[in-house]
């Protein structure tokens, strides 16, 4: 069974594309609607969503900073957007994020149905069974074999600084950039699967993954790297790296996430991800391929989580080595800061991740992650607590309305506050005040 998100700042709308999936036969749990970005991402941390169906121009939020934001908390939420615009700059940026379909208002009602079945059917692909990590994989895995000659002179590449390489050798390997990062993925295959043929196999199997995620709406080269890893080099042209619609960073932390995501599905095969920062030019490429090599080792400290960036640890400010203590005292300080931030400002309409990320100058994933290692709280559960014990105690302390309470408390409507209020306490704001 599937949950399925509405989200449309029109409620006639919402309530249309309810009714039409209630009566459409398919297999849906939970049906919830939502009339912003901000409302939206409150069931998207509170509910197992797996497809949400958004409206491109919201208010405060687009459908397309939604799309983003979605894939910081859950890479592998599907979505479809709607709109009212055929605008071709909105339907890129659409696709570019994962979308998996683009409809203009005003659409048929098969049409759409068409769309979200589509959708579920993907989604509904089973993983493998218990007998082997390739059992039941045999269609999915058609790519042809890459060239060992090409992979090996990349590799070199990234291990040695190229200098004075011609242009054209660049574009004979797939490099024109200008903008470059890295990711490398270390697979952690059993110990029973460490031989060279498995291992080969293995790598075959997540190399088809990075091609299926990433060949529509990214620039790449991949290939084969030693020790169990498939690097992945990602490029932008100036065109594209110049459009202010999306965070590159975050799609980067989006990429690697869905990455480790679907080989654990797929694959069911541990694996760990390192993500460079982006540099400009391919002088820089050796560089990015020590970062993103560097930011894996960060497993060694952190076991429990799967994808770094190199950009979030000031390693600038240690040695080459940090000891434990050092790890510990910058996480911590990280953790603090977030937290005082978040009190002076949870009630700010609008606060996101990605803004209390920015603060610290770590990338959103990492913050997520050591918020609820250190404090055993997901950082927006934090957020929603001090909002709902704002919102008791000016409920049972003040003549203040419903309304009045929840603009207080960050959100835009007193429907949506209610609706937080009661799923936290298990009563309604009406039924506490009497």
């Amino acid at each position: 069974m599937y949950n399925i998100l509405i989200v449309d700042d029109e409620p006639l709308i919402c309530k249309g594309l309810s009714g039409l999936l209630q009566s459409s036969g398919l297999d849906i749990g939970g049906l919830f609607t939502a009339h912003s970005g901000q409302e939206a991402l409150d069931y998207l941390r509170m509910e197992e969503i797996d497809l949400i169906v958004t409206d491109i121009q919201m208010g405060a939020m687009s459908g397309i900073e939604l799309m983003h934001q979605a894939k910081i908390v859950k890479p592998w939420v599907q979505t479809i957007v709607i709109s009212a615009h055929e605008t071709f700059q909105y339907a890129q940026l659409a696709l570019r994020l994962g979308a998996k379909d683009y409809l203009i208002k005003p659409f048929k009602n098969e049409q759409f149905l068409d769309s979200v079945r589509n959708v579920l059917l993907h989604m509904n692909k089973p993983a493998p069974n218990d007998s082997g990590y390739l059992s039941g994989q045999s269609e999915r895995f058609q790519m042809e074999e890459p060239d060992p000659r090409r992979a090996e002179a990349l590799n070199r590449m990234l291990e040695s600084a190229e200098e004075g390489l011609a242009e054209e050798a660049w574009s004979e390997m797939g490099l024109e950039g200008p903008y470059f990062a890295v990711l490398k993925i270390k697979l952690n295959p059993a110990p029973e699967l460490t031989g060279n043929r498995d291992v080969r196999l293995l790598q075959y199997a997540a190399l088809n993954i990075v091609s299926e995620l990433l060949d529509r709406d990214f620039r790449h080269v991949s290939f084969y790297s030693p020790d169990a890893e498939i690097t992945v080099i990602l490029q932008w042209s100036e065109a594209d790296f110049g459009d202010s619609g999306s965070d590159k960073i975050n799609q980067l932390e989006m990429i690697g996430r869905s990455l480790h995501h679907n080989i654990a599905r797929y694959l069911r095969l541990d694996s760990v991800v390192g993500i460079s920062q982006i540099l400009k030019g391919t002088e820089f490429l050796h560089t990015l391929g020590k970062q993103a090599g560097r930011a894996i080792q960060w497993n060694r400290e952190h076991q429990d989580h799967h994808v770094f960036f190199y950009g979030d640890f000031k390693w600038n400010l240690y040695g080459e080595e940090p000891t434990e203590a050092e790890w510990a005292e910058r996480n911590n300080e990280i953790v603090e800061k977030a937290k005082a931030y978040i009190l002076e400002n949870y009630a700010q309409k609008g606060l996101t991740l990605n803004e209390v990320a920015q603060r610290n100058h770590v990338s959103p994933n990492y913050l997520s992650y050591l918020f609820k290692k250190y404090t055993g709280s997901g950082l927006w559960e934090y957020v929603i607590k001090l909002r709902m014990e704002e919102g008791r105690r000016l409920l049972l302390q003040t003549d203040l309305r419903r309304y009045e309470i929840a603009e207080k408390v960050g959100y835009e409507s007193p429907e949506h506050f209610s609706k937080i209020f009661k799923k936290f306490f298990g009563i309604s704001p009406t039924d506490l005040k009497k």
